[in-house]
């Protein structure tokens, strides 16, 4: 016996859990190796950006090269969201510094929420896919036991080496569920604490910032 002729002898029903689990395996690790490139393309551009801020920037200047540009990064759009607002309250006539800020800082929190819910994307389909697959693996498995035993029950004479095909092939579900579970639940944990990490970063930059403007407001 190999795993490979368990898989093909097996029931069509325990082949299409199977199959369903393979698949989902294959986007799950899709998944796994997008978000890992994208979430570490985020923390750089966030970093480059932040060494470019706190450089000593020009902020009009460097509101105008974000403007010019449509691939910032999301730190970037933050900034360019609160400045802007900041920018279009401070024009009016007899603005009150209190209005101002409220409006500079709703508008950074409006930015940072578009970009941590596109930076969360797919994130429920691995946490989905972690906790259904074991189950739908067990399913299998106990589809296929009951199918062995249907069949050892017509059989004249029940052996091990009757029975021991059916069972080892119904076990192979229950070895491919947890194969498609575990790196999605390993990516998922993963994946969380590192969007955690840079809705923090956001936050301390927004509330830095916030003090900056309110600084220039009050000039």
């Amino acid at each position: 016996m190999s795993v490979f002729s368990l898989i093909a002898n097996a029931s069509l029903v325990v082949q299409l859990v199977m199959a369903g689990l393979l698949a989902l395996s294959v986007l799950s690790w899709a998944l796994i190796i997008q978000k890992s490139l994208t979430l570490k393309g985020a923390r750089r551009d966030s970093e480059d950006f932040e060494r470019t801020f706190w450089g000593g920037a020009d902020l009009n200047r460097l509101y105008e090269d974000g403007n010019r540009r449509q691939d910032g990064s999301a730190m970037e759009r933050i900034f360019q969201s609160g400045f802007g607002e900041f920018l279009k309250l401070r024009s009016k006539n007899h603005g009150e510094l209190s209005d101002i800020m409220d409006g500079s800082r709703r508008a950074m929190r409006a930015a940072a929420q578009r970009e941590l819910d596109a930076l969360e994307n797919h994130n429920a389909f691995l946490a989905t896919v972690g906790s259904v697959s074991p189950y739908v693996g067990l399913f299998g498995t106990v589809w296929g036991i009951m199918h062995a035993f249907i069949g050892l029950g017509n059989a004249t004479q029940a052996t091990l080496q009757t029975v021991a095909p059916g069972i080892a092939e119904a076990l192979i579900a229950t070895a491919i569920g947890l194969f498609a579970a575990i790196p999605a639940v390993i990516g998922y944990n993963r994946f969380a604490a590192d969007v955690d990490r840079l809705a923090t970063r956001f936050d301390t930059f927004m509330e830095e910032f916030s003090n900056i403007l309110q600084r220039q407001a009050s000039r």
